[in-house]
């Protein structure tokens, strides 16, 4: 590997493993097994690659803040409009009763464990009472939200409602939307690596989508890429917000790091020319 200035390396190094910089080299190397690097790769342009996937992944969590707070708040209005404060209870609204038991033990223990002040007043008064669907799900994770919504019964107009409003059709498309960005949100959180990287988890391919979206499809590589997970995320943000910056904030990301090769998340095949991306 070639410095531009050598005298920085150890900085960098200092304060960012090695091996965590690995994962922004890894497709520099001609020959993986014995670590030999093409000609022109340069330290400084592993250490813009680490930066730009940092910066990515904040704007990526600002995607997800306005989808997990849309998704919990409708959750709260449209399921206790229907079935009460303490609808989140009620086993004959779901799928799977086995799940829903689950699902309930994880919703109270991410309310025991809270430390905001509503919950330790909640639990302070009310010790031996449930809390309503609008206390408890304002600290229930994304990962508790997804899971709870999925396995409500299909048939409930209510699930279908929280589809819709977030500009799907079908309560499936949103189901596996949710569960692909809960699997981003958990990399995000624990500060791992995107650049690069085949998705686990990925969005459902949607038809006939009500908003701007890919005129021309994917390729399978798109699809297994972060390209796939955050368009749909920046269809989900402009039909709950049609004024969010969660596209332009990406848009002027990528402006701002022209040398970055934004194809390694599947930004490619003139994804710029995608309405959704327009």
């Amino acid at each position: 590997m070639l410095f531009r200035n050598e005298q920085e390396a150890p900085n960098h190094l200092g304060h960012i493993s090695y091996y965590r910089l690995k994962g922004y080299w890894w497709d520099m190397q001609s020959d993986r097994s014995n670590h030999i690097f093409s000609p022109n790769s340069y330290f400084e342009d592993v250490i813009d690659r680490y930066n730009f996937d940092r910066q990515l992944r904040l704007v990526l969590f600002d995607a997800i803040e306005i989808i997990e707070i849309a998704l919990r708040t409708k959750l709260i209005y449209h399921l206790s409009q229907a079935f009460g404060g303490l609808w989140y209870l009620n086993d004959s609204i779901v799928e799977d009763k086995a799940l829903h038991s689950v699902h309930l033990t994880d919703l109270q223990s991410e309310f025991n464990r809270s430390g905001e002040i509503f919950a330790k007043d909640f639990r302070n008064r009310h010790p031996n009472n449930n809390p309503d669907a609008w206390i408890i799900f304002e600290v229930a994770t994304f990962g508790t939200l997804s899971k709870i919504y999925k396995n409500l019964k299909h048939q409930l107009p209510q699930k279908a409602i929280v589809a819709n409003e977030m500009g799907l059709n079908l309560h499936s498309e949103l189901s596996s939307w949710l569960e692909a960005i809960s699997y981003l949100r958990n990399i995000i959180a624990h500060h791992s690596r995107i650049w690069s990287r085949n998705m686990v988890k990925r969005p459902t391919l949607i038809i006939n989508p009500r908003l701007q979206w890919l005129q021309n499809g994917i390729t399978p590589v798109q699809e297994k890429k972060p390209f796939y997970v955050i368009t749909a995320m920046v269809y989900l943000c402009n039909a709950i917000d049609a004024n969010n910056e969660i596209k332009s904030k990406l848009l002027t990301l990528f402006q701002q790091n022209p040398n970055i090769p934004i194809f390694k998340i599947g930004f490619f095949n003139n994804w710029q020319n995608e309405p959704i991306w327009q």
